[in-house]
């Protein structure tokens, strides 16, 4: 009689572990590859990376988050190794909008619906910069010089061809009437050491990936490329803060245009893993190291996961295509 109450208790016990352990939150066994489909120094990388720090100084993962860069095919070789990677939830990116330009611009076997939405971490915003020798103090002198400047002879340095740098470029050229010659490197971060040698002469970096220089007094803002101007009112160089930049619009370019910072993991990705990584996100977004990195990069702080996520997202894809058409860089079959 004993035993058999012994048998039945230890059964319990186990049915009880067992059930506890298929009901456990899902986390990685393993080290999570977080990919980044764009090259080193631009604002992609910087944005990672910060993560990375973040997450390693505040123990927010019991497994390492490991930052790799697949730029090739503008981010083409970072998209199809997460697609080609589902049910492996080891595996994150990290989006900007080559999301869209790439598939769009090269017609490569990649949708943004192949990947599993988890986050929108915050949208980044598009400066037009000029070297702080130049004499251009504001948008006028910009688009006096360009009007006057024989075609193709001033350049406009991007990251990519056919990518978001270059569709406001054209943007500008309908705007003015002017021709650029147009030079894309690996990343933003190279743009601007280019900008600051007077290899090109202007460029549509994003905010942290030109402050440095900024600050360095080697560069100058001209204006944001979006409806309203900058909320962040600390100074930063010259006197001004990100606020103090007028948007394009205002100073007669009719351009506005922001870019996606968010977060996608493995296709077949499960609710568990899915919410294990928006909770860590959440968790980033609340340290003082992300809250100083949003205020560097003048970010706009915008947070969306799930249905509103995937929503954003769709309407974005529309978007870009529309105006990749306009501009001519839509592959053959899109």
């Amino acid at each position: 009689m004993k035993r058999s109450v012994l048998r039945v208790a230890l059964a319990t016990v186990a049915a009880f572990c067992t059930s506890g352990i298929a009901s456990a939150a899902w986390e990685p066994v393993r080290p999570v590859e977080f990919i980044i489909p764009a090259g080193t120094g631009g604002g992609a990388d910087q944005m990672a990376r910060t993560i990375q720090g973040i997450v390693t100084k505040h123990g927010l993962m019991k497994q390492p988050l490991v930052v790799i860069n697949k730029s090739g095919g503008a981010g083409g070789e970072g998209f199809l190794d997460v697609k080609g990677s589902a049910g492996n939830p080891h595996k994150i990116i990290i989006t900007l909008s080559n999301l869209f330009t790439t598939p769009l611009a090269t017609g490569i076997p990649f949708n943004w619906k192949d990947l599993t939405p988890v986050a929108m971490l915050a949208l980044d915003e598009f400066v037009l910069w000029v070297n702080a020798d130049k004499p251009y103090k504001n948008v006028k002198d910009y688009v006096d010089a360009l009007k006057k400047a024989p075609p193709g002879s001033i350049k406009m340095g991007g990251t990519g061809s056919k990518q978001e740098d270059q569709i406001i470029t054209v943007a500008i050229e309908k705007a003015t009437g002017a021709k650029f010659t147009y030079i894309p490197y690996k990343g933003g971060g190279e743009v601007a050491v280019q900008l600051v040698g007077n290899h090109v002469d202007s460029s549509v970096n994003n905010p942290i990936e030109a402050v440095a220089q900024w600050r360095g007094g080697k560069l100058r803002p001209l204006c944001v490329f979006d409806g309203k101007p900058m909320a962040y009112d600390e100074q930063v160089a010259d006197g001004k803060a990100w606020k103090d930049i007028p948007t394009c619009k205002s100073q007669g370019l009719d351009m506005e245009y922001l870019m996606l910072r968010g977060i996608f993991t493995s296709p077949k990705a499960t609710k568990d893993q899915v919410d294990y990584y928006i909770d860590l996100f959440k968790k980033v977004r609340a340290t003082p190291e992300w809250q100083d990195f949003m205020k560097s990069g003048a970010f706009n702080t915008t947070f969306m996961t799930g249905a509103d996520y995937a929503k954003w997202v769709e309407a974005e894809e529309k978007r870009h295509e529309a105006l990749m058409k306009a501009a001519g860089f839509l592959a053959t079959g899109n």
